[in-house]
Formats: C-alpha cells, structure tokens, sequence
C-alpha cells in the first residue's frame, strides 16, 4: 500500500502507534551521555546487563534469549520494560518493537519507483525519461558517491513532478553550492532559482554558473556532434548518449571554451604534457568538480534573520540580487541556474526575491532544522507553488512549540511539531532525543559505530568536575578536545584549561585512576548508545510521520506521500517528504 492512499485518519493512527511506543521508550534517547556514569544512567533504566544488550544485537532482533526467570512469573512487560520498575528486562522485545514501529516497519513510505511510476500515470511509456536533453551526465564524473546518488536520485523525482504539474522552474531551498540546482538545469533543461542564505555560498554559486554556461554550451555541441556520429552508425534512435567531463574539456568541442576558462576549471599548476597518462585522466575527472565545488576550507557564514540584519546589508543583498537577475536576462535564457541570497522562512514572499516567478515546484535537498517544515508551509500557503519535495535533516536544530524550558517559539513558526494533530497533544520530543534521531541505524549495523572513545572520556570527565569543581554543571562547552589529546590524562588536562579550571590540583595519576576506575564500565555506555540507535528511526519517523500528516490536514494538497529517495547506507537521511496542489495534474494513485 502506498502512503499516498493512506487517509489522514489512518495517518494519525500510525503517529499513535509510534508515540505509545516512543512514551515508554524515548526517555533512553533523551539520557544525556556526558552524565551517564555522574546520573548512574545504567542502573536508572536497565535490568539486564551490558553483554546481554549487545549480544542481542550481534544475533539479530528475531534471536530469542535463554528465559530469565525460570520456575517463577515472568514480570508484566510492555516493549521489554517492567511494568512496575520501569526498567529494561528484555532486550528482544523492545528490539523487535522498534523495528516494528519504524518507518519501514509501519510501512507507510513508497519507493523511489513507485513515485515515479505515479508521476508519469499514463502520460509517459513505461521507462520514460523526463529529461529534456538527449545527452546524459553522469554526476559520479565530477561528485562524490554520496552527493552523486542523492543529486541524481532526487532530481529525477523533481523533473517528473514538474512534467506532471506543467510547470519549467523549480525553487531550490537552501541550495549551498548549486550541485542539485546545477543539474537539474544542465540535465532536464529546467529554469532553477537556488536560493542559500549564505552569501559566500551565492558568490560561489554565481562564479561556477559563469564558467557552466560555457560548459554547457561546449556540453550541447559535443552531444550534438555525438548523435550524429551514431545515427551515421544506423545506431538505435534511442540510445542515450553519455557524456563525461573530458569530452567536453579536451574534446572536439573543448573549442566553445577558452584556454582561460578550461584553466580555471582545472587546476592551475597541472601541466597535462607534462604528467603520466594516470595523472591526467585523474585530472580530468576532477575538472567538472572544481568548476562546481568552492574552496572546503572556505567559512560559511551563519544564517542571519531578516530583523537582525542592518538597513545597510539588507539594501546591499536586494542590489546584488537585482545585478544577478539583470546579467541573467542580459545572458538569455541559457543560464545555468540563478542563486539569490535571502534568509528564508515561511512567511517569505517569494515574487519579492524572484519577479519572474510564475508556476513551480519548491525543492530542498537535506535542508536543517525548521527550514524542511518552513518549507512545507511555504508550499501549502503560496498558490505559485504547485509541488514541494523535501529531504530534511538535522533534527536537533528543530525547534519545539512545547519545550518546557520555556524557550521562545512562535506557535505558527515551530518545526515540531507541525501537524495540528501532534499540536493538540502537545507532544514534545527533546532535544537529546531529536539528536539521536540524526544516528544512522543501517551503519552502525553494519560496525560503522558510534566513536566510542570521545564520549566515554567526556562522561569521565564530568565524574572528575563533580567530584573536585564546582562549576560542572557550567554553560561553557569543551568541544573538539579529544581529536587533539594525545592520551586521557591530556585530554582532560586541555579540557580544564578550555573551562578556564585549574588543572594543577590533580596529578597524572589522579586522572588515570579515574580512567582506570571507569573503564571496566565502558561496555554499559556502549550497549546503552545502541539502544540510542535502535531508537533513531522510530524518533525520525514520528518527526517526519508529523510532516505528512500536516499535509494531509490541507484542503488544498491532493497528494502526500513519504518516499524514501535514497540508499540509508550512502545517505541517512534518505526520506522525502513530498506533495502536489489541488490543482496540479492528477497523478495515478
């Protein structure tokens, strides 16, 4: 069953299943670790012991253990808690429920495939394309395997939810370097505004929209040349052409660009006559990359709020928008994308950014925090936007209506939660919780863990504050000390000094008894970090079941689905919260 025809009644249902369980349960995700041995955070939850835990996860959640109590009553459970300690007494049951309460598990996602082949219903053939262009990129020429993946997966979802609605421009929120603006333009010929609130980001992203517009072109050339080729061949009419950087570059039709350009895409030192034939194709599959990718080690300046911003910056933004939008037009229509700087949210009037914005489809790719929620009332409040497809992440930046810290939280501008569903019941997840939403379940499974080292010496270090200053509980934070600590006794030593303490009341050895003393307790941290992660994907699933269901209260959304677009092992964040107007092309069901 798709998530499509689920109704919204069965929609909330499902929230009910995930938040029963998640009472009795999340209270594990909220643990902090850095007080798991000053909070004896072990005995506070469990009844069983650590090898017993992580035992069960070696033999897999259908593996059932020895009985434990034998000749006597089992005690009343519910998901392995006691009923009457509240503690942990059986591992395989609380395992098998959170696989049960899962997104997965619930079955309420559709596939990548199943999402196109709605799209397209029965105005493509089966297996057809949306692209525009004949010619085929291949992205993993000039991106990571991760970035490749998701930029291709998504915007093939994205091309075919603008075919669907009939609409040519799509609005990339939160776009970053331009990777998924890019190709959606160079690949399906779409009009694509990214819009980053990042100024170093949209100067980046303007500098590689120059140097790809003469990519392009040489692009068009080389596919054009490459189809003649074939059909002299009498090869199939509908073989796709695939076209890598280096055909471009140093093909036939290097001529589009010049020396200058082709130098400044690659690196400027590399003298290709001069190198091995390894190097230069090396070379060559990086070149793309370089006109795409901004320097790494380059700051990207924090996100400021309209209202924080000066008179002077805000007039500054709005001319550097018009000059782009100016050179645009000046440049015709073969732009690649158009970047804007604006801090978006969900009052944003997006005509006031883009003048030439007429009918479109709203996309973010890994947008953080309360900018994939902002982005879903921005898709069901602007008539302009005709379809919206979302990959958040970042949960622990969301912020919640009903934080009992008393935090300010504008009721209409909260990420969590969204729905007036969860909003009528004032759910509240926590932060430690939404943190360990952000785990990758599918990794550690496979013994990509969790660093254990650097959050056993935190949870040490806070028994030695407790236990010789009074100032642990301060707001002051250590950081990234352990990456630089050469043992534990000079971890906790550049970690005093980092909390302006005095490090000289202790001796070395003092520290290491503290270390030698908590040691032989580390596998309780270990096994109670797994649980953390067992838990990951039923917090993410409420958060993003809470999306859906908002979109299923609007009168004006036709469609809504969850869809996983990506692979979990190359991109965690994987889900996609996706849905179409009222008045958008019906799409088959």
């Amino acid at each position: 069953m798709k998530s499509s025809s689920y109704s919204l009644t069965e929609i909330q249902q499902r929230i009910d299943e995930v938040r029963g369980f998640l009472c009795g349960t999340i209270s594990i995700a909220n643990a902090h670790t850095v007080e798991f041995y000053t909070q004896d955070v072990w005995k506070q939850f469990m009844a069983v012991s650590p090898e017993e835990v992580l035992a069960a996860f070696s033999s897999g959640v259908d593996q059932q253990g020895e009985p434990k109590h034998k000749g006597m009553e089992p005690p009343r459970t519910t998901f392995g808690f006691c009923i009457d300690s509240n503690r942990l007494v059986d591992i395989h049951e609380l395992l098998k429920a959170a696989r049960a309460h899962s997104l997965p598990g619930l079955g309420v996602c559709m596939s990548r495939d199943e999402l196109l082949h709605a799209l397209r219903g029965n105005k493509f053939q089966s297996g057809a394309r949306p692209a525009e262009i004949d010619a085929e990129l291949e992205p993993d020429e000039f991106m990571n395997s991760k970035k490749s993946h998701e930029v291709q997966s998504m915007s093939e979802v994205v091309a075919s939810l603008t075919q669907n609605c009939g609409v040519k421009q799509v609005v990339d929120v939160g776009s970053g370097k331009g990777y998924l603006s890019s190709f959606l333009s160079l690949q399906y010929g779409l009009q694509v505004y990214g819009i980053d609130s990042s100024g170093i980001n949209t100067h980046g992203a303007q500098e590689r929209n120059r140097k790809l517009k003469k990519f392009s072109r040489a692009y068009q050339k080389h596919a054009k040349a490459a189809r003649t080729h074939l059909e002299s061949l009498d090869a199939p009419q509908k073989e796709v052409v695939k076209i890598k950087p280096e055909d471009v570059l140093y093909g036939d039709a290097a001529g589009s660009l010049s020396q200058e350009d082709r130098l400044s895409i690659s690196p400027s030192h590399v003298d290709p006559a001069a190198e091995k034939q390894s190097e230069l194709d090396q070379e060559r599959e990086e070149l793309f990359l370089s006109a795409m990718s901004e320097d790494v080690i380059q700051l990207i300046s924090p996100r400021v709020p309209p209202s924080q911003l000066s008179a002077e910056e805000k007039e500054r933004r709005k001319r550097e928008n018009l000059e782009r939008k100016a050179q645009s037009r000046r440049e015709g229509a073969g732009a690649v994308f158009s970047p804007l700087t604006s801090y978006v949210t969900a009052e944003t009037e997006l005509r006031d950014l883009i003048a030439e914005l007429e009918s479109a489809v709203l996309v973010g790719l890994h947008t953080c925090g309360d900018l994939a929620p902002s982005m879903l009332r921005m898709f069901v409040a602007k008539p302009e936007l005709a379809a919206v497809c979302s990959v958040g992440c970042c949960y622990h930046l969301l912020s919640e209506l009903f934080d009992p810290a008393g935090q300010e939280c504008l009721h209409s501008v909260c990420g969590f939660p969204l729905s007036q569903y969860l909003r009528d019941q004032s759910w509240f997840c926590g932060r430690n919780a939404r943190m360990s939403a952000c785990l990758a379940l599918e990794r550690v499974s496979l013994g990509q863990g969790i660093q254990m080292g650097s959050l056993f010496y935190r949870a040490v270090l806070h028994v030695i504050l407790r236990d010789h200053y009074s100032s642990y509980k301060s707001e002051k934070r250590v950081g990234n000390v352990y990456s630089k600590a050469t043992s534990f006794v000079d971890y906790v030593r550049r970690a005093l000094r980092r909390l302006e303490l005095d490090d000289s009341k202790l001796s070395d050895s003092d520290i290491q008894d503290y270390h030698n003393t908590y040691e032989a307790r580390m596998d309780e941290m270990h096994a109670f970090n797994m649980l953390k992660v067992t838990l990951a994907p039923c917090i993410e699933g409420l958060i993003l079941l809470d999306r859906l269901c908002y979109l299923k209260e609007q009168e004006n959304v036709s469609f809504s689905a969850l869809v996983q677009l990506f692979d979990p092992l190359l991109s965690p964040r994987c889900y996609a919260t996706v849905g179409l107007k009222s008045d958008a092309k019906r799409i088959r069901s």
